[in-house]
């Protein structure tokens, strides 16, 4: 496995190494970042894992001085399952010069859920995202990047973006990885307690009795405030619990058929964790 840490070196490894399948992450890996790695070994020629924090999605008063930065653990775990070259750039070399320049995705669908909770969050997801496809795939003619459905308007976004833009990279999308209590594995797991990890599963419990209580049908408005106030009763700060159309993230006219998704994002002690469920 390769390591590599600067633009020029990366497109010299993959030159001629056929399409890459990408999986950027920001390190501090668990099993489901490792699953999307084993997902894109088989849909492409060289597999590419990015690590880097990046400092544009954060808003000020966010963790990203303590997220957890874990470089040789993460290498190690990428070249046990396949990976063929890591892409670690430093802030100067994937950001040489203020990023002034930056993409603002569509306000209908990142200006809400997620987006209105963590203002400017998706611009720079989606800057760092469509600087990290151009370090790719400019030379390659394209590829395929795997991202998880644990981020699943993220998801949305990032696919929209590429559609827009007509870019030439299949963006799959895979299940989340879950813990045997049903807990979303997420790097922000762990900022928990032991007695927390135990409290936690409460999200994806209360999703799923969202997406059964909307399924039944009554005013959807009501059992998405009924379920923030059981989580909240359990000790969480949730910032939402809702169902969504998976298509564009709207409200549905009517919960009791069609594909939706119910989808949270809650503090438990100083933890903000997110997690859907498609049904």
């Amino acid at each position: 496995m390769q390591i590599v840490h600067t633009i020029a070196d990366l497109r010299a490894a993959l030159a001629g190494r056929g399409r890459p399948a990408f999986v950027p992450t920001m390190g501090n890996l668990h099993e489901g970042h490792l699953s999307l790695v084993q997902q894109a070994r088989q849909h492409g020629d060289v597999v590419v894992a990015s690590i880097f924090v990046n400092r544009l999605q954060f808003l000020p008063h966010e963790d990203f001085y303590s997220y957890p930065r874990t470089f040789d653990a993460d290498c190690a775990k990428l070249e046990a399952q396949g990976c063929d070259i890591v892409f670690a750039p430093k802030e100067k070399d994937l950001y040489p010069e203020p990023q002034t320049f930056k993409i603002q995705p569509d306000a209908q669908l990142a200006d809400i859920l997620e987006g209105h909770f963590r203002p400017g969050f998706f611009t720079g997801v989606c800057t760092v995202v469509m600087k990290l496809f151009q370090v790719v795939f400019a030379t390659t003619g394209g590829g395929v990047a795997v991202f998880g459905k644990k981020d699943y308007q993220q998801l949305m976004v990032i696919r929209r973006m590429v559609q827009q833009f007509a870019l030439p990279i299949e963006v799959i999308g895979c299940p989340t990885t879950r813990a045997g209590s049903g807990l979303a594995l997420s790097s922000r797991n762990g900022y928990l307690s032991d007695e927390q990890r135990v409290q936690a599963m409460a999200l994806s419990q209360a999703l799923k009795a969202l997406a059964d209580a909307a399924r039944q049908g009554g005013d959807l408005a009501e059992l998405e405030a009924r379920a923030m106030a059981d989580l909240r009763a359990k000790g969480w700060e949730p910032d939402y619990l809702t169902v969504r159309q998976r298509s564009n993230l709207l409200t549905p006219a009517d919960a009791t058929t069609g594909d939706l998704v119910a989808l949270g994002a809650a503090r438990l002690g100083s933890t903000r964790l997110i997690d859907n469920l498609e049904f």
